[in-house]
């Protein structure tokens, strides 16, 4: 594997840790898709840095678990300023 590719493994990992972020906010982040922040920290970084792909990991998992609940408050405030806009 390339050395650059594992550094930015390394470096999504880091930064959804410390931020607590998704896949999507990650992926914005660094400017790449959500194909590849998935695949560098389930796949590539279990090569390079195991225990730092499994924190990752563990924070997309909950990440993943929780994201029906933000989903629904997302479309709740969004008709809440509907209706106060059609008031």
């Amino acid at each position: 594997m390339k050395d650059y590719i594992e550094e930015r493994a390394i470096n999504i990992a880091m930064y959804i840790i410390e931020n607590n972020a998704t896949v999507r906010q990650t992926a914005k982040a660094f400017g790449i898709s959500k194909s590849t922040v998935h695949k560098d920290v389930t796949a590539r970084l279990m090569l390079v840095n195991p225990s730092l792909a499994k924190q990752a990991r563990a924070v997309l998992d909950v990440n993943k678990s929780e994201r029906h609940i933000r989903g629904g408050l997302a479309t709740r405030e969004k008709y809440l300023h509907k209706s106060e806009s059609a008031g």
